[in-house]
């Protein structure tokens, strides 16, 4: 694989063993090139910043909590000013108050540091050809926990729903803002994951949304909830 073929990636971690850690692991997957590294958030922005034309990172992972400018508000900042770029935020925490900060700073991904070699590369492969939204199974509990205290999608009163969405993307988006990921809906649905993840980019796509937590803000505001 050429280098201009490769998933461009970068990294930003504060603690020196954690991004030792994370970049051999990075380097360890051929599919990949680390385009940069940065110890804080002002240091990310300031590299993708100066990032050459055909070298902006596809995928960052972000450390949430780090000195000065902690991960959350970096992404913020920078889903804004290069909207091309996602995000998947690394954390070892599991407050709740933090996991929904992390959510609604528009994050593509929330991972748990120090996961495997193999789960990691899933996740970036998941997001960037699914349009998925991988999440650490302990950070998915946690998710879970915060959402079954929230309202949930009025299936009774589908008419509110936008019209241009399929029945089965109707479906889909209910069990999508009440928590379940793509294994859990398609098991209940009894359709492959895949199935369940195309039908999530082309609901993305469709209300023009790049994550979960805009998908459920979106439903709060629009009145698809109860």
């Amino acid at each position: 694989m050429s280098q201009s073929q490769k998933i461009r990636i970068g990294l930003a971690e504060d603690n020196m063993v954690s991004r030792k850690s994370l970049l051999e692991k990075a380097h360890a997957i051929p599919e990949w090139e680390v385009v940069f590294t940065a110890t804080n958030g002002d240091e990310c922005l300031e590299m993708l910043g100066s990032s050459r034309e055909g070298r902006m990172a596809q995928v960052v992972f972000m450390d949430i909590e780090m000195p000065g400018m902690n991960g959350i508000t970096t992404i913020g900042l920078a889903r804004a000013l290069h909207p091309s770029v996602l995000f998947i935020a690394l954390t070892v925490f599991d407050e709740e108050e933090k996991i929904f900060d992390a959510i609604r700073s528009g994050a593509s991904g929330y991972l748990l540091k120090h996961e495997s070699l193999e789960v990691l590369r899933e996740a970036v492969t998941d997001l960037l050809e699914s349009g998925g939204a991988p999440m650490s199974p302990a950070i998915a509990r946690k998710t879970l926990a915060i959402l079954s205290k929230m309202p949930t999608l009025n299936l009774a009163n589908q008419a509110t729903l936008p019209d241009h969405l399929t029945e089965r993307e109707k479906e889909i988006l209910h069990y999508t803002v009440s928590g379940w990921d793509a294994k859990r809906i398609a098991a209940q649905l009894d359709i492959s994951t895949l199935t369940v993840r195309k039908h999530n980019s082309n609901i993305y796509h469709k209300l023009h949304v790049r994550s979960k937590a805009e998908i459920i803000s979106m439903a709060h505001k629009n009145n698809w909830i109860h």
